[in-house]
């Protein structure tokens, strides 16, 4: 397959350095991706058809979780009944009069059977809100952007568990307070406090097993808070399962943001339209900085075990020169999803980052206030945005945490659990495949270090009836994986950043791995 090629002849590097604040770092990367554009908005609404309910009694209805309660059947735009589901804040301590709060959105299952497991879903940014995957991803209303309206999600998450999407750290969505963590320890044991607290408060999930995922910066948050959960050796509140993260930020910043850049570039020159020219340059640059000889050298599988050495610096035109063809070969490139081609499509959470694309008249789906009021999101009238943080940046101080595959974190984890999934999106070049791969090569696990084989075994998903128009999922052989020692990684070929997003199966495949309800994304089990 084309995508097991690219991952065992593409290259990339991995620098001994740290950075000093990895949230700054990855936001000066991605916004040295990012077309230079910007407009404001237009109001988009749709026809409700009111339906009735289903009429099931409620699972977690009670005087603790009642002012939590949301109707389902009356939600702004969404002209069905999203089922049984409860959302607000709680604080990230049990101070009394504590004023930092994190916001939540609780789906139990559509599987009435399923009560001793919940999963969580965060997004990353730093500072992006975790409603995004809820809406666009992975959640039961799916309103993907340059769509109408909303649709129901027949690859929603809750079909197989009990999921809840967390606004994470303070500061993100409605996530009120004042943010105040300075590294992913800190924000673990507040994410921590807070997750004690809504345990309490649904105490039917006392014990259950957990299961935290996310994706981009939460590849930085779920391993550290993962972390933190077995430490605690408590399985009555922090009775951590398995983690998945995709499209992660979890080593080094040569390594994930610039080394791979050339080959990356190199392979899908056809797709970008590079010349022959500039690719031959930045091949010639890549060459003479020695990271090619480098790349040789390390992305070996096996890899040496060993640490590996720092990686030479990138020539410093590279970037530029990339850049420059990409944006003049197409002014509406997408560095999340690089087939993305003009004109941009409008999404109804709004801009991700400075200079996006608003049409004129837009408005922002939980900005308005009948939304807020139906969510018990407080209070009325925050000016809730997709990523950037409500109150400034949700590091103040800058993230001093070194990544989770450098310090050990990744590592206890893969070990304690057995069950730790890394995915990546082909189509995403901001933290590329390789990248990762690459990353993981470096990391020494159940005393072996990287994978011995590169991802090969085709990542399957089951023929199955598309069950919305609205809503498809591929089928067939989406990808590639490769599974060792209680880690598995996997890439999907047509997927960008957000790949539950991209490929809605190959999303909730990879959660029936996770939850045990599958050995391998190579099974043949039914999807549904």
């Amino acid at each position: 397959m084309r995508c097991a090629t690219f991952i065992a002849v593409a290259v990339a590097a991995l620098s001994g350095g740290v950075a000093a604040d990895k949230a700054a770092d990855f936001q000066k990367h991605v916004s040295k991706w990012l077309p230079q554009n910007a407009g404001s908005g237009h109001d988009i609404s749709t026809k409700r058809e009111v339906q009735t309910r289903n009429g099931t009694k409620p699972r977690f209805l009670n005087s603790k979780t009642k002012k939590f309660a949301v109707d389902g059947a009356n939600l702004p735009e969404i002209n069905f009944d999203v089922g049984e589901s409860y959302a607000g804040s709680l604080p990230i301590t049990g101070k009394k009069g504590e004023k930092d709060n994190l916001f939540f959105w609780f789906f139990p299952s559509e599987d009435g059977h399923i009560t001793d497991e919940i999963t969580v879903w965060l997004n990353g940014g730093p500072g992006c809100s975790s409603l995004s995957g809820f809406l666009t991803e992975n959640g039961p209303v799916l309103w993907q952007d340059g769509t109408l309206a909303p649709v129901k999600n027949p690859y929603s998450w809750h079909k197989l568990t009990n999921m809840i999407w967390i606004e994470q750290p303070v500061g993100t969505g409605f996530s009120l307070g004042t943010p105040s963590a300075r590294d992913e320890i800190e924000l673990a044991t507040q994410f921590r406090g807070f997750w004690k607290n809504f345990i309490d408060t649904f105490d039917q999930l006392k014990g259950a097993k957990t299961y935290l995922t996310g994706e981009s910066y939460a590849g930085a948050y779920v391993p550290y808070i993962a972390n933190s959960f077995l430490l605690q050796n408590d399985t009555e509140y922090f009775n951590l399962k398995g983690i998945s993260i995709n499209d992660p930020v979890i080593g080094d910043d040569n390594l994930q943001f610039s080394i791979t850049q050339v080959p990356y570039n190199t392979y899908w020159a056809n797709l970008l339209h590079h010349s022959d020219e500039t690719i031959s340059k930045i091949n010639q640059l890549y060459e003479s900085s020695g990271q090619a000889n480098y790349t040789r050298k390390w992305f070996t599988f096996p890899p040496p075990q060993e640490p590996f050495p720092k990686v030479p610096d990138e020539d410093q035109h590279v970037s530029d020169i990339i850049q420059n063809s990409l944006t003049s070969n197409n002014p509406c490139y997408n560095v999340y999803h690089i087939s993305d081609q003009c004109p941009t499509v409008y999404g109804h959470l709004g801009g991700v980052n400075v200079g996006d694309y608003v049409p004129p008249g837009a408005q922002v789906y939980f900005q308005r206030a009948d939304v807020q009021k139906a969510i018990h999101a407080p209070p009325i009238g925050t000016k809730w945005q997709q990523c950037g943080g409500n109150n400034g940046s949700v590091f103040p101080h800058g993230d001093a945490s070194p990544g989770a595959a450098i310090d050990g974190t990744l590592k206890n984890i893969i070990e304690r659990t057995n069950n730790t999934i890394v995915g990546s999106g082909a189509l995403d070049a901001l933290l590329q495949t390789n990248g990762t791969l690459f990353a993981l090569q470096n990391v020494t696990w159940h005393g072996k270090q990287g994978f011995s084989s590169f991802p090969k075994t085709p990542f399957f998903v089951p023929d199955h009836q598309d069950r919305n128009q609205g809503a498809l999922g591929p089928k067939g052989n989406i990808g590639v994986y490769v599974k060792e020692r209680g880690l598995t990684f996997y890439d999907v070929q047509l997927a960008g950043h957000e790949v539950p997003g991209y490929s809605l199966s190959g999303g909730y495949r990879m959660l029936q791995q996770l939850l045990g309800r599958i050995d391998d994304l190579s099974s043949k089990k039914p999807l549904f």
